[in-house]
């Protein structure tokens, strides 16, 4: 079946020297199909999120949906995991340069999700060549057989646009390129050596986002000529509105769905622009907040109790530590503070979790062995004691502490460290130990949007306005050029990234991502 027009790479794009081998006639023709298929349905579904926004910012606080409760309540499982997803303990993630894959695929973790979203800047060198080095890891060209890694592909979220791929003059959306490109030149392979195409979907808002992702992988696996259910996801809970409907996302999914994943610094994010224009949820210092904050820890194990009734994994959050270094001592504390998250995600019951460098595989692996011991996951243990509340999702502790001059400088120094690393192609930074991505830039911007519009009074009794947000992200730009060697400098986009960040917080319209604005400059 085909349905409407064949998608066609810009002008820019046509001229890589891989268009030609990942854009082929009949995957172009495949993209337009998805265009007409679901296109529309996805720009509906970026309406009502809007319209939803606009209540939430009247006031209205969300609730676990009346209309679905026979969902919740029915004895409804998903699908069983296929055998190579059966055990998730441990899970690298990173982004899809060929150098990256090669140690992800070698590091012993149990799944390596390719990452086309946070972790890849999405110009279209990085995103072609991504495809292709995708495709070679199928066909075992980065690492040899026996397999030991599985394979999971991030695509980029539905509210993304690929400008480099258009329908009609149409840019298409980025999450129906990399799903399309990926599962049309790769599907056929993954089965016949014994897997299959399995994707990671992120920044799902609820039972909408789901609905059409199960239509989408439906329609792949009837004109592939795929056996139903043969494309299997794992969501991404990285979004407030997506913690009240876990069931739901799990129920439209429920074929292809083997997992829900805690995004634990996208959430936090969410939580902050979902309620910007609420005072009492204006955040604190990022270092006041952890996992085992109450609203963050409510929202952790209802995960794994959700997961666990309907026989899905649940797994935890994601260590970006980066062990390398001269400072021996700093990073064996950093690897004890990894040892004790680990530890305490495997004994909440969650059946694996995400590191972001190889060398913390074995660390990760060490604490779920401890709990799980032969057994491939803990599915079996019903966490019957979670019982969470829409106000325990919704409330921050008044004591949860205050904003800093320092935690200020901190979020002002990591989003300009971070965009000018992004704005050069490079999504993946180390910054103090740690191999940040978007969510972290994302965690930092919007703290600051809201510390800027809510006036708040920071420790030493100024008032964040405009005037001292000014002075700070010039001195804290100042500090960054002093410490960046010379060659670092010049290979960034600072100046912008600077410039960028001052119109992010200082705008009283709320941008919604931060990638949005910054992908019109790359």
């Amino acid at each position: 079946m085909h349905v409407g027009s064949p998608a066609e790479p810009t002008a820019d794009a046509a001229t890589h020297p891989l268009t030609a081998s990942v854009l082929t006639s009949e995957a172009l023709a495949f993209l337009g199909e998805l265009h007409a298929l679901f296109g529309d349905r996805r720009r509906d579904l970026l309406d009502a999120r809007t319209t939803r926004q606009q209540c939430i910012d009247r006031g209205l606080r969300p609730e676990f949906r009346a209309d679905t409760a026979h969902i919740r309540s029915g004895g409804w499982t998903v699908a069983s995991a296929p055998a190579d997803l059966t055990n998730r303990r441990t899970e690298i993630t990173g982004p899809v340069t060929r150098e990256f894959m090669t140690a992800a695929l070698e590091s012993g973790a149990d799944v390596f999700m390719a990452d086309f979203e946070d972790a890849t800047a999405p110009t279209w060198d990085n995103i072609v060549t991504g495809q292709h080095n995708v495709a070679a890891a199928y066909r075992g060209e980065i690492t040899p057989p026996p397999y030991t890694t599985t394979l999971m592909v991030r695509t980029r979220a539905w509210h993304l646009d690929e400008k480099h791929i258009t329908v009609d003059g149409e840019p298409m959306a980025a999450a129906l390129v990399d799903f399309g490109l990926c599962v049309f030149h790769n599907a056929k392979v993954a089965v016949g050596r014994g897997t299959a195409p399995y994707f990671y979907l992120p920044k799902v808002e609820g039972q909408d986002d789901a609905r059409l992702w199960n239509d989408v992988f439906d329609h792949a696996e009837s004109r592939l000529e795929l056996g139903p259910g043969t494309i299997r996801a794992t969501v991404l809970v990285e979004t407030i509105l997506a913690a009240f409907e876990m069931e739901e996302i799990l129920y439209e999914l429920r074929d292809h769905i083997t997992g829900l994943h805690t995004g634990n610094w996208d959430y936090l994010f969410s939580v902050a622009k979902t309620f910007r224009a609420d005072p009492s949820f204006v955040l604190p210092d990022r270092d006041r907040i952890s996992v085992t904050t109450p609203f963050m820890r409510a929202f952790t194990e209802l995960l794994v109790a959700t997961c666990h009734r309907r026989g899905a994994h649940a797994i935890g959050g994601m260590s970006g530590v980066n062990p390398e270094g001269e400072d021996e001592e700093r990073i064996a504390s950093a690897l004890r503070k990894v040892s004790v998250d680990k530890r305490r995600e495997a004994g909440d019951g969650f059946d694996g979790t995400r590191i972001a460098h190889p060398g913390l595989v074995p660390v990760a692996r060490a604490e779920f062995d401890k709990v799980l011991g032969s057994s491939p996951n803990q599915i079996a243990r019903q966490r019957d004691d979670v019982f969470v509340m829409a106000d325990d999702l919704l409330t921050l502790p008044g004591s949860i502490g205050a904003v800093t001059i320092s935690g200020v400088r901190t979020n002002i120094a990591i989003v300009i460290r971070y965009l000018g690393e992004w704005l050069s192609g490079n999504a993946a930074v180390v910054i103090d130990d740690h191999l940040e991505d978007t969510a972290m830039a994302e965690v930092c911007r919007a703290q600051l949007w809201s510390w800027r519009h809510h006036a708040v009074e920071v420790s030493d009794g100024q008032i964040l306005d405009d005037e001292l947000l000014d002075q700070l992200i010039d001195e804290e730009f100042a500090s960054l050029r002093a410490a960046l060697a010379p060659a670092q400098w010049a290979n960034g986009r600072f100046d912008e990234a600077r410039t960028l960040l001052r119109d992010l917080v200082t705008t009283d319209d709320y941008p919604d991502f931060l990638t949005i604005p910054a992908y019109e400059l790359l």
